[in-house]
């Protein structure tokens, strides 16, 4: 599956979640799949706990998030020593 592709299973809709991304025909924001990965859920643990959800939703997610981050300028923090 290429990025368009995943890209369509996500959908942006001002009534659902305040238009945050989210994976098609569910209330699943983008940026909690993303979390959930962050904090060491494994693809099948996620699947398993949200019934109708795929693995290419997930890599929609992850998908979605490089294509944001792509246009993102960074600034680097200074943080000064406690």
């Amino acid at each position: 599956m290429n990025d368009n592709e995943l890209i369509n299973r996500i959908a942006l809709d001002p009534q659902i979640k305040v238009g945050k991304p989210v994976v098609r025909g569910t209330r699943l924001t983008v940026e909690y799949i993303v979390g959930l990965l962050a904090q060491g859920v494994s693809f099948s643990e996620i699947i398993e706990e949200y019934e109708g959800l795929t693995r290419e939703d997930i890599q929609a997610c992850l998908s979605f998030a490089t294509k944001s981050l792509q246009s993102t300028v960074f600034m680097p923090l200074v943080l000064e020593p406690a």
